[in-house]
């Protein structure tokens, strides 16, 4: 058997601290080789060149060139994944989400800024960011920003199958590593109708808001960050704030449904999780729902599409091409969750073509 490929990481960033940190951090780990450092684009440039490595950790604001100016002439000219660096606050979140709209992978809080996170869970949370970004080298060209040919969809429930909705109609969506862009997509490509979205993207606290923001931009749909006891109305999307479970029940008197937000322990190691949310939803609408599990690493999702699944609700994975990491929707598809397993650029026509059956 074959020795494990070492992944070779470039750090840029103009904080010498910051470099100290995250060199020490990254060479803890025995897959990962920091193969040097640059304190602006410009030296980061030449490095490139030099040193060629898998994977670039890139600071947002900079002197001479910030993150964002290069981050774009570096996937024009030399696409590599990327995994941004910024402060956990409103403008580090907006030019954040702006990088991973340009092609950045993921992102994680300055390490010289560690609040109520660990030194030992930011570390392992920017080692496994890093060795999810390496892992999507071999696709890059297929994933970001460049046309794609994609197999055909594959199903495994037929549509006769689907049971009218006599309820309030919902569909749930969960994501991680790349599924800022994701659901973008698909909220961008959907009309105001009879249906309510609820999300869950894994993001920090600082993010959620902008994130909403930005979808709420560019969306027909009214989004927002949802707020305790907000009730879900139709064209209306919620998205869950960053650091608490979002959970959806049912009104006894009114049998409408709301919003809960649940400060209890993470799930998967995730707050919000998106097992929480596909669990609620299908203890308050049942087969009155639509799950969709997209890209990001880990698990998470997957049990709580499958408990959907079986209790009649209609279920849709994110495809492997089509996705950044495929491990959330991977594991669902390995256990069954899933009644179709569609590209991204499919999945909102099937939202729309399955609701307009049910009302029928």
């Amino acid at each position: 058997m074959s020795a494990k490929k070492i992944i070779r990481v470039l750090i840029v960033d103009d904080s010498a601290l910051t470099r100290k940190i995250l060199c020490e951090i990254l060479s803890s780990d025995a897959e990962i080789e920091v193969v040097g450092t640059a304190m602006d684009p410009y030296v980061a440039r030449t490095k490139i060149k030099q040193l060629n490595p898998d994977v670039l950790t890139l600071d947002i604001e900079m002197p001479k060139m910030n993150g964002i100016n290069f981050l774009k002439n570096l996937m024009r000219l030399r696409p590599m994944p990327v995994v941004m660096v910024s402060t956990l606050t409103q403008k580090g979140a907006d030019l954040a989400l702006e990088a991973l709209g340009l092609g950045a992978i993921d992102y994680v809080g300055k390490p010289d800024a560690i609040s109520e996170t660990s030194l030992v869970d930011y570390s392992e949370e920017i080692i496994s960011k890093i060795k999810a970004a390496a892992s999507v080298n071999s696709t890059l060209d297929s994933t970001i920003n460049i046309p794609r040919s994609l197999p055909p969809a594959r199903t495994n429930k037929s549509t006769t199958s689907i049971k009218k909705y006599d309820g309030q109609s919902i569909v749930v969506i969960g994501a991680s590593t790349g599924g800022t862009e994701a659901i973008k997509e698909i909220v961008a490509s959907l009309k105001p109708d009879t249906y309510s979205l609820i999300v869950v993207q894994h993001i920090p606290r600082a993010f959620s808001r902008a994130f909403a923001e930005r979808i709420n931009n560019i969306s027909a749909l009214e989004v927002c960050e949802a707020k305790d006891k907000q009730q879900i109305l139709p064209g209306h999307v919620y998205i869950a704030p960053g650091d608490q479970h979002l959970k959806i029940a049912r009104n006894v008197n009114t049998n409408l449904l709301y919003c809960k937000l649940d400060d209890g322990e993470a799930i998967n190691r995730h707050k919000p999780s998106v097992d929480v949310l596909f669990r609620s939803a299908c203890e308050s609408a049942g087969n009155n729902a639509i799950g969709i599990l997209l890209t990001g690493m880990g698990s998470d999702g997957a049990r709580g599409l499958k408990e959907m699944h079986d209790a009649g609700a209609i279920t849709i994975a994110q495809d492997e091409q089509s996705s950044i990491i495929w491990g959330m929707p991977g594991e669902a598809v390995k256990i069954q969750a899933a009644d179709f397993i569609l590209p991204l650029h499919k999945i909102a026509d099937k939202v729309t073509t399955l609701m307009q059956k049910c009302s029928d």
